[in-house]
């Protein structure tokens, strides 16, 4: 994963050509079926074994082996078993209840899993008429340690997470410390305690045994007495452009604040050109508005990472700010992403103008932009949309566009428009 990170840098940079780029991602994924990235997909399955719906310790076991089958095969019974009103049944409603929400936010943390998940937890929590929000995220980052490294916060990927002990592991050690309830329902039953195993295939039957106890590599997985952070790594930024997630886990403490002139740019591409015609060899804050829900659907921002990334390595002083997001990937680059209010809602980030002075400060949990006018007097600028809602389906999606309430609201059509 690092070389593949080296590589995606040097192909920014021109330095390598676009084959090079390719062989390098297909050697980054080994087996079919399973994403070794531990970005939102991965931490979508972390999630359900944390809230109680999923066999415990089966998320990252890979198809095609005997246990996978065996794993799938349970799966189907426990499911009958769980819908047989005469017998064990328990209904998703039984489950997913604020602790086992909690418990969802708390493995996030501890595991520095995908900051998708500050959207969609909170969607799950909204569905299940729960509410939380970025500062539940925070307050519990600072109380929860981080005790794994998996890519992009380490070299590690999921198939070595798995390896070194997993979820079981990680589960069993919050337990332990207190950082977890276990006076939940589940799949298997009232308690948490009973995702503390993991499976194995004996005789062509799938038997249990406990997780393990120790890790089995250290630079990979710590225990809550030696954690790799006394916190998760999630903050919450917040000031006169609104509200935003910061993900800290893999950024390197001189870089956790910024201070420097904005670059607005409207899309990704925009930003591409600049780097390509050297206009970036500066201390900035790349700023890109119209990224939001109600824009274009939140994409995936992941193609200013590399150029970023370049740009930090030759000691420039950079950041992203975005009401676009950037889901696990959001590596060691500082990036206030999901802003909100967004700006096609009036969100003071689209009346940032290239050349304020942008202040983003993990630690102060402060997000700032300061001009020589009144910035909230201005004219929020105009973002043609028309290419993000036409065409390949778009259009089936423009009544959520419209009713789509902010990111920190979990982005659904649940509640007010946050304006």
């Amino acid at each position: 994963n690092k070389e593949k990170a080296r590589t995606r840098e040097a192909y920014a940079a021109g330095q390598v050509d676009r084959d090079t780029l390719l062989a390098s991602e297909s050697a980054a994924y080994h087996a079919p079926g399973t994403c070794t990235f531990y970005g939102t997909a991965n931490s979508n399955q972390m999630l359900m074994e944390f809230m109680g719906m999923q066999l415990p310790s089966g998320s990252f076991v890979n198809p095609g082996t005997e246990l996978r089958d065996l794993l799938t095969d349970e799966a189907g019974a426990q499911v009958l078993k769980n819908t047989n009103r005469s017998g064990n049944y328990t209904p998703i409603g039984e489950v997913i209840r604020e602790k086992s929400i909690v418990n969802g936010i708390v493995g996030l943390l501890a595991t520095g899993g995908s900051t998708n998940h500050t959207i969609h937890l909170v969607a799950i929590a909204n569905a299940a008429g729960i509410r939380i929000d970025w500062e539940d995220f925070a307050e519990l980052s600072h109380d929860v340690p981080l005790l794994a490294r998996v890519y992009p916060n380490g070299k590690a990927d999921v198939n070595h997470f798995h390896a070194a002990g997993g979820l079981g592991f990680v589960t069993a050690q919050l337990l332990d410390a207190g950082l977890l309830h276990e006076d939940v329902n589940t799949v298997l039953g009232p308690g948490l305690r009973k995702f503390c195993q993991e499976p194995f295939a004996k005789d062509g039957a799938l038997s249990w045994q406990p997780a393990q106890a120790e890790s089995l590599d250290e630079e990979i997985l710590r225990t809550v007495n030696s954690p790799f952070d006394k916190e998760g790594g999630l903050r919450l930024v917040s000031g006169n452009v609104g509200r935003a997630i910061v993900k800290i886990s893999a950024v390197k403490k001189d870089h956790h604040s910024i201070t420097a002139p904005a670059r607005v740019f409207l899309s990704q591409e925009e930003f591409k050109d600049a780097f390509n015609a050297g206009e970036l060899e500066m201390d900035f804050v790349a700023v890109l508005p119209g990224q939001g829900p109600g824009a274009n659907g939140m994409p995936e921002l992941h193609k200013l990472t590399p150029y970023l990334g370049v740009l930090q390595n030759r000691g420039f002083k950079v950041a992203l700010l975005t009401d676009g997001r950037m889901s696990g990937a959001s590596g060691k680059v500082l990036a206030a992403i999901q802003v909100t209010p967004e700006a096609l809602h009036g969100g003071l980030l689209g009346k940032i103008r290239t050349g304020d002075q942008v202040t983003i400060d993990s630690e102060a949990g402060i997000m700032n932009v300061e001009a020589d006018d009144d910035v909230k007097g201005r004219e929020s600028i105009a973002l043609d949309l028309d290419s993000q809602h036409e065409g390949m389906g778009r259009e089936l999606f423009a009544a959520f566009r419209s009713n789509t309430n902010g990111a920190e609201r979990g982005a659904t059509i649940f509640g007010e428009v946050v304006e």
